[in-house]
């Protein structure tokens, strides 16, 4: 392989949608909003984002893996491993796999250096918060990841819904809104979601592990309930944006996209093997990637109806 096709595999790179969307939803609300739309920081945004993301991926496998919890769902019977496998099958070595993270952390914090010269230090504080949750996720000594009181995932919410769109809107406008937060909260949910259900492909090898997830400290039952909520709060704060007028009402077709998982959580049982989360968790990240492409569209083509 190349080293870019391995670059692409290590760090997970298919991904990445999961971060632009919503860094495309902050810029396009600073667009209709308030008809301000800068290309070159939009741009230089979501390298930026982009980086940090990958960054986030491949430091998080580097403390899965120094902590046991990535070799202990490779040896797991019942455990669908989801890291890239560079590091537990040797196919890069640990000091080569860190030099490309922290590469990837120097890119991402250079955009976020140069953003606020010409955006304001909220843009750097943004960032900074992003790769402060993004590095503490698993590593000590605050792993949010292992500690089982929903800080994982509140730390997914603030990094792949609140600051990224919150983030971008403040680079095309230079001030806060409140309408950015609230924008911020359907695709934050949903990508919340993705995480969520990822954790049934492993979660007892979790346990195992130490790694106190939702889903190991509430049981499988009690965690896909909590699944459906966090799907049905993701429905709800898209309807409250709509009522709110922060996106247009045919941005009501995005609700369409959800039915598939929906559907997908009658097919469950109360207690399953690890294979039978392969399909949720794969439109889990479906229905995200739709739901956002939707919510884009929609506030694309209402800045145009306003621009005539």
């Amino acid at each position: 392989m190349s080293f870019w096709t391995q670059f692409k595999k290590a760090s997970r790179m298919q991904v990445i949608p999961v971060m632009l969307i919503p860094v495309a939803l902050g810029a396009l609300g600073a667009y209709v909003w308030t008809d301000t739309f800068h290309l070159g920081l939009f741009i230089l945004t979501l390298v930026g984002a982009g980086a940090a993301h990958l960054f986030s991926n491949m430091v998080n496998d580097l403390w899965d893996y120094k902590n046991g919890t990535d070799v202990e769902a490779n040896n797991s019977v019942d455990a669908i491993s989801t890291n890239s496998g560079f590091l537990t099958q040797n196919k890069w070595s640990v000091r080569k796999f860190k030099a490309i993270t922290w590469l990837l952390f120097a890119i991402a914090a250079l955009c976020g250096i140069v953003l606020s010269l010409f955006s304001g230090w909220w843009a750097f504080v943004f960032g900074a918060f992003g790769g402060l949750i993004a590095y503490f996720y698993v590593a000590p000594p605050i792993r949010f990841g292992y500690r089982g009181k929903g800080y994982s995932e509140v730390a997914i919410l603030l990094s792949f819904g609140i600051l990224p769109v919150m983030g971008a809107y403040y680079v095309q406008t230079s001030h806060l809104d409140l309408r950015a937060l609230l924008l911020s909260l359907p695709i934050g949910l949903l990508t919340t979601l993705i995480l969520f259900n990822h954790h049934f492909l492993h979660w007892q090898a979790d346990r195992l592990a130490g790694k106190k997830t939702l889903v190991v400290v509430w049981g499988e039952k009690r965690a896909l309930r909590f699944s459906r909520v966090l799907l049905l709060l993701a429905c709800l704060s898209l309807i409250a944006c709509v009522v709110l007028g922060i996106l247009p009402p045919y941005a009501l077709v995005a609700l369409l996209t959800v039915i598939p998982l929906y559907l997908m959580y009658g097919r469950l049982k109360e207690t399953n093997r690890s294979e039978a989360y392969l399909p949720l968790m794969k439109i889990s990240t479906i229905t995200t990637l739709r739901c956002g492409g939707v919510l884009i569209l929609s506030l694309i083509v209402q800045g145009l109806i306003q621009s005539i």
